[in-house]
C-alpha cells in the first residue's frame, strides 16, 4: 500500500438485492476484488456482475475483523451490510476494530425506516431496541404504556419470544406486528397481540412494532429512578425508594458512564442507573453469592441483563476493574481500606456516594467530609400508617449520605 491509508467499502443491501441497489454501490461492488459479508448478502450479488472472491464472515466476527482485513491488504474490498451499516450494523465494529482503514459507507435504508415507512410512523418519535446478540430481557426498560417500540430482530424465533415475555411480564396486550422482508418482493406483515400471538417462527429478515399496553394490575414502572420497592426481588437488604431516587440524583448518572456499586444487596442502584439511559454500564460487587444471584434476576427482570455482578469481599473484589466515573457505597463501609480503595479508584471529576445508618460508618462519612468536602446529608422518610382508628407518622430509620466530586488534587 506504499504507507496509503486502506480504503474499505462498506455497501449496505436490501431484501430488493441488486435490483435496489444505486448506480454508485454497483460500481463499488462490480470492482471489488474481496466481497465480505453474511451468506445472505453475499447470495444476493450475481456472479456474473460481481465477480470478486466471495468471504463468508467467520464467527465470532468481531475478534477476526483486523485478521481478515490484513489478509486482504491491498486488495480492492468491500463489505456487504444489511440496510444501513452505521445503524446498528457492521460500520461501527469495523470503526472500532479494523485499526488504520478508512471507511467509506454506502447506506442503503434501513428497516427501521422502512417499517416507518409502512406503518405511518414518524421515525423521530420511535424507539429502537436491538436483540441481535442482546437478550430479550434487553426489551424491558424500554416498556412504557402507549409507547411505540421497533425492535431489531435476532431471527424467525425473536417475536415469539417477545410475544412470550410481554406476558409473562404484564404487556399481555401489547399489539405486535412483524414486518418481514422489508423492501424486497416477499414482504408480509403479521399482526396480533402478545397475549394471542400464534407465529413460533416467522421469516428470519424481520423487524417488530409494538404498540405497548401495560396489562390492569400490572406493576407501573417510570422510566425515572425510584422505581417502587416491589419492583426487586430482596432479603430486606434494599436501598428504600425514596432514598434511592435521592442516590440516584446524587450520583448523576450521564451517557456512557461506568458506575461500581458496592455492596450491591439487591441491586437496585446498579439496575436504575442503568436504566437512566442504554449507554450507561454498572458492576455491582457483592461478597453473597446469593444475593448476586439475586442482584442478577433483579437485572434480567427490570431490563438491565448486562449489569455486570462481581461476586466477592470489597475492597479486594475491586482489583483489576476498569475504572469507574462514579461509585456508590451501600454496604460494609467500616471494612478496612474500603472508603479509601474507592476514592483512590475515581479519576479527576469522578463522584462518590456513600450512604449509611450506622454511627459507626457515620463517622467515618464525617471525617471525609472534613478532609475532601462536598455534601454530608441526613435523610429522613416518614410514612402514614394506622395507629387504631387514625392514622400517624412512621418514621424509617435516617439514612446519612456523603457526597463528593474528586478534584485534580486530592488523594
Amino acid at each position: 500500500m506504499n504507507g496509503e491509508i486502506a480504503v474499505v467499502s462498506v455497501v449496505g443491501i436490501g431484501a430488493d438485492g441488486w435490483d435496489g441497489l444505486p448506480e454508485g454501490s454497483r460500481r463499488v461492488l462490480r470492482e471489488a476484488e474481496v466481497l465480505i459479508g453474511g451468506p445472505r448478502q453475499l447470495a444476493l450479488l450475481p456472479t456474473a456482475d460481481c465477480p470478486g472472491e466471495r468471504i463468508p464472515w467467520p464467527s465470532p466476527l468481531r475478534p477476526a475483523v483486523p485478521g481478515l482485513l490484513a489478509a486482504h491488504a491491498g486488495r480492492r474490498t468491500a463489505v456487504l451490510a444489511s440496510g444501513d451499516p452505521s445503524f446498528h450494523g457492521i460500520a461501527r465494529t469495523l470503526a472500532e476494530t479494523a485499526g488504520d482503514v478508512a471507511l467509506d459507507v454506502r447506506p442503503h435504508p434501513s428497516s427501521v425506516s422502512y417499517a416507518c415507512a409502512r406503518l405511518g410512523w414518524p421515525l423521530e418519535a420511535v424507539e429502537t431496541v436491538s436483540l441481535v446478540a442482546r437478550p430479550l430481557a434487553a426489551l424491558s426498560a424500554a416498556l412504557h404504556d402507549g409507547r411505540r417500540l421497533l425492535v431489531l430482530s435476532e431471527g424467525a424465533g425473536t417475536a415469539a419470544g417477545v410475544a412470550e415475555l410481554l406476558r409473562r411480564t404484564g404487556w399481555g396486550g401489547t399489539r405486535i406486528r412483524v414486518l418481514e422482508q422489508l423492501g424486497g418482493p416477499a414482504e408480509r406483515l403479521l399482526d396480533g397481540t402478545a397475549a394471542d400471538w400464534p407465529h413460533e417462527r416467522t421469516d428470519p429478515l424481520n423487524v417488530l412494532a409494538l404498540d405497548c399496553v401495560r396489562d390492569p394490575g400490572a406493576l407501573r414502572l417510570g422510566a425515572g429512578p425510584g422505581l417502587p420497592d416491589e419492583a426487586y426481588e430482596h432479603d430486606g437488604q434494599l436501598t428504600k425508594r425514596y432514598v434511592r431516587a435521592a442516590t440516584l440524583a446524587a450520583l448523576a448518572p450521564a451517557p456512557g458512564e461506568l458506575l461500581w456499586d458496592v455492596g450491591g444487596g439487591s441491586g437496585s442502584i446498579g439496575i436504575e442507573w442503568m436504566r437512566t439511559h442504554r449507554d450507561c454500564r454498572a458492576i455491582a460487587v457483592e461478597k453473597s453469592p446469593e444475593r448476586a444471584a439475586r442482584i442478577t434476576r433483579n437485572a434480567a427482570g427490570l431490563g438491565v441483563p448486562a449489569l455486570r455482578v462481581v461476586t466477592g469481599p470489597a475492597p479486594a473484589a475491586l482489583a483489576g476493574l476498569p475504572v469507574p466515573n462514579a461509585v456508590f457505597i451501600g454496604g460494609g463501609l467500616t471494612a478496612p481500606g474500603l472508603l479509601d480503595a474507592c476514592w483512590d479508584a475515581l479519576p479527576p471529576g469522578g463522584r462518590l456516594v456513600a450512604n449509611t445508618v450506622t454511627l459507626e460508618s457515620e463517622a467515618l462519612l464525617a471525617d471525609r467530609y472534613r478532609r475532601h468536602g462536598g455534601e454530608l446529608v441526613r435523610l429522613a422518610v416518614s410514612a402514614a400508617v394506622p395507629v387504631g382508628g387514625f392514622t400517624g407518622w412512621r418514621t424509617a430509620m435516617p439514612v446519612t449520605q456523603w457526597s463528593a466530586t474528586k478534584g485534580s488534587s486530592d488523594s
